[in-house]
């Protein structure tokens, strides 16, 4: 086809095409093959969602109510709504189709159409609060416009999960014009005739109307970043109103390079991630290409790192170790960082931030700060913690039984011999 994107050529039998795909998605889902009728951008979506979808099952309802109405006022895409409204009202009042819009992540914002259209579409998930990116809805417009970057139609039985083959959709992706980031997409669904150039050209230059809209107004202070790594062993980046949760490589991948602002290069990358273990360096750049896609600006290279400020949980943390702010430090602890990776480079941050806080709260012997230490479940087992909270208590304290037949406990279990 001239434009890959588009998933009929002009004067095609969709009933044909649609038959024709069918069988391709019933020998891909048996036997792992895509025929080479498929198009490419389809094809490629059809492997990424067979990873974690099963093709009849529908996708998760994630807000509601006031959470959904809560989230739906905070997003940025709010502001172009009406924008949205004005030039694909027509669409959605016509009974044929309807407008969605989702944010970065595919979770659906808004979906306005017909009544009769809108309750068809709820058979399949397709409302407000729903999640519809590749991994949850199978390959779909709005869910492939975010992976891809790139405006798409997507027709028929080209979608993976069964349930919404009867549709077509076309949807492009919105771009923050001052910072560059995705900030989702927007989405008009129906039937085959929308797989025509107008409805990929009527998207397109909406989005594209959007982010001209978004570019008058006042860039949002929403640009700060904050990361979330303590007790997790995936990583929680909030950007504003958007939420993204990462997957554990790009989760080291991160802190990583949260801990090293200056940047990192991609030797001392593949170091920090694999030690003496030999890797390919392609291996690395497709990780980081998948990551700078779901982070947009946010990753530079050359060396990798990141563009902005980030606040990050185990910072906070590390700064009151700094300045011996026990208490402080002790609220900040939410667990060991990224407590399942075995990378050197996040072994040895966790390491510097666990012994910290131990040397600090057995230094400082605050029997109320060794307490809570004690109560945790990171605490529970630490012997000398439960040492120094011994020596710590005065001698008529009503804890110091309790305190030493733990401390007795410990020492059994540790095989040490008795005081």
């Amino acid at each position: 086809m001239t434009n890959p994107w588009l998933a009929l050529e002009s004067g095609a039998d969709a009933a044909k095409r649609t038959s024709e795909v069918r069988r391709a998605h019933e020998r891909f889902l048996s036997a792992g093959v895509v025929p080479g009728s498929v198009r490419p951008v389809v094809a490629d979506s059809w492997r990424r969602s067979a990873r974690s979808v099963d093709p009849v099952t529908l996708p998760p309802l994630e807000l509601a109510d006031d959470e959904l109405e809560e989230y739906r006022r905070a997003h940025p895409l709010a502001e172009v709504l009406p924008l949205f409204r004005e030039l694909l009202g027509s669409i959605a009042d016509d009974g044929h189709h309807l407008l969605a819009v989702c944010d970065a992540d595919g979770q659906l914002l808004w979906v306005e159409g017909h009544r009769g259209v809108r309750l068809q579409a709820e058979r399949m998930n397709f409302v407000a609060g729903a999640r519809w990116d590749e991994s949850h809805a199978g390959t779909n417009a709005p869910g492939v416009a975010i992976a891809v970057d790139h405006p798409v139609q997507i027709f028929a039985t080209e979608h993976f999960s069964v349930p919404v083959q009867p549709w077509t959709c076309a949807a492009a992706p919105i771009h923050d014009p001052h910072t560059g980031l995705l900030l989702g997409a927007v989405d008009v669904t129906g039937g085959d005739h929308l797989a025509s150039p107008y409805s990929l050209g009527l998207v397109q230059a909406a989005a594209r109307a959007a982010e001209a809209h978004l570019a008058t107004l006042p860039a949002r202070a929403s640009a700060s970043v904050t990361l979330s790594a303590l007790g997790r062993d995936d990583v929680l980046l909030s950007m504003g109103p958007r939420r993204i949760r990462l997957g554990r490589r790009h989760s080291e991948i991160v802190v990583l390079l949260a801990c090293h602002p200056e940047g990192l290069t991609s030797d001392q990358l593949i170091t920090e991630l694999y030690g003496d273990r030999m890797l390919n360096p392609v291996t690395l750049r497709a990780e980081l290409s998948r990551l700078r896609h779901r982070l947009g600006p946010l990753l530079d290279s050359r060396p990798y790192r990141l563009r902005v400020p980030v606040r990050a949980d185990f910072q906070v943390l590390a700064g009151h170790l700094a300045t011996g702010a026990a208490e402080a430090a002790l609220r900040a602890y939410r667990g060991p960082l990224l407590p399942t990776s075995d990378a050197p480079g996040i072994v040895w941050e966790r390491r510097l931030l666990d012994d910290g806080l131990r040397d600090l709260l057995v230094t400082g012997r605050d029997p109320a700060a060794l307490e809570r230490w004690v109560r945790t479940p990171w605490g529970r087992d630490d012997l000398f913690a439960w040492q120094a909270l011994l020596a710590a208590l005065p001698p008529g304290s009503p804890s110091r039984a309790r305190v030493a037949c733990r401390v007795r406990d410990l020492d059994a279990e540790y095989g040490l011999p008795d005081a």
